[in-house]
């Protein structure tokens, strides 16, 4: 068995493709979770189970030793009802973060007449902490953890603040995926209050993230990940600027050429299991 078959990447999303898909990157994240399969490293994928996201077609099952946690946000208790399912085409396991108050309704961010929906804040804060919870319970430690989508953008800040003393992230390097705005709304009052799940997190920690926009998201998620992949070709120019490289940061510009092969972005999933 070579060292590489030890290596683990998670990756935690909320577009993957054929499940759900909103960009195009949807498509990329499937390639690259197969690709990475196939290269001989450990993968799974963690997702909300999205109302619209079709559990025969799909075929999701509940996974009983799993559930059962009890996820707290703001002082309620909500259950997390774990779901699986096998990536089609891949023997990889997909793992769907399931809650009725959160996930039950059969639209993914906004109402019938378009409106956000007023606790997304809340569904994203409970996705990330579910996540999170999960990866505990399988007691498996990722090397690589890439989190895609906006409700992920808290998942690099809770692995330096509320989970660092975990040993089962003590060597988690995380990428995060920077794309356009996809929301024009805030995120409700008390976002940042909400957000702070334990005493590790101090409200400074949540500065950045304080205007609770599309943008004010991604650069919280990019001040505290590793790696931030830009995640479309057309990433708004101030926020571009922003996300600048340092000794402690990587950045990787979007390259049209990952449609048709993701061998760069394996590469960097190697490099990061070896740093």
């Amino acid at each position: 068995m070579s060292a590489d078959s030890k290596k683990r990447v998670l990756i935690v999303a909320n577009e993957l493709s054929p499940y759900l898909e909103f960009t195009d990157f949807a498509q990329i994240l499937n390639k690259l979770a197969i690709k990475t399969f196939d290269a001989g490293l450990e993968v799974r994928v963690i997702m909300p189970r999205f109302g619209l996201i079709n559990e025969r077609r799909h075929r999701l099952h509940e996974v009983v030793r799993l559930s059962g946690i009890n996820i707290i946000i703001d002082k309620d208790d909500y259950p997390l009802i774990i779901k699986v399912a096998s990536l089609p085409n891949a023997r990889l396991q997909v793992y769907f973060m399931d809650n009725d108050d959160y996930f039950k309704r059969k639209s993914v961010f906004r109402d019938d007449q378009d409106n956000f929906f007023e606790d997304n804040a809340e569904r994203m804060i409970f996705f990330c902490k579910s996540a999170l919870e999960t990866v505990k319970k399988f007691g498996w430690p990722p090397h690589v953890i890439h989190c895609h989508g906006w409700m992920t953008s808290l998942l690099p800040l809770y692995l330096k603040t509320a989970y660092k003393k975990e040993p089962v992230f003590s060597y988690s390097k995380t990428i995060f995926t920077a794309q356009p705005a996809q929301f024009t709304e805030k995120m409700a009052d008390q976002f940042t209050k909400k957000a702070m799940i334990n005493n590790e997190i101090k409200e400074k920690d949540l500065e950045v993230f304080k205007d609770g926009t599309a943008d004010a998201l991604t650069l919280g998620a990019a001040k505290y990940a590793d790696v931030v992949i830009h995640g479309a070709p057309d990433l708004d120019k101030t926020l571009a600027d922003e996300i600048k490289p340092s000794r402690y940061k990587k950045v990787v510009k979007y390259e049209e050429s990952w449609k048709e092969d993701i061998t760069p972005l394996l590469d960097l999933y190697k490099s990061l299991t070896e740093s």
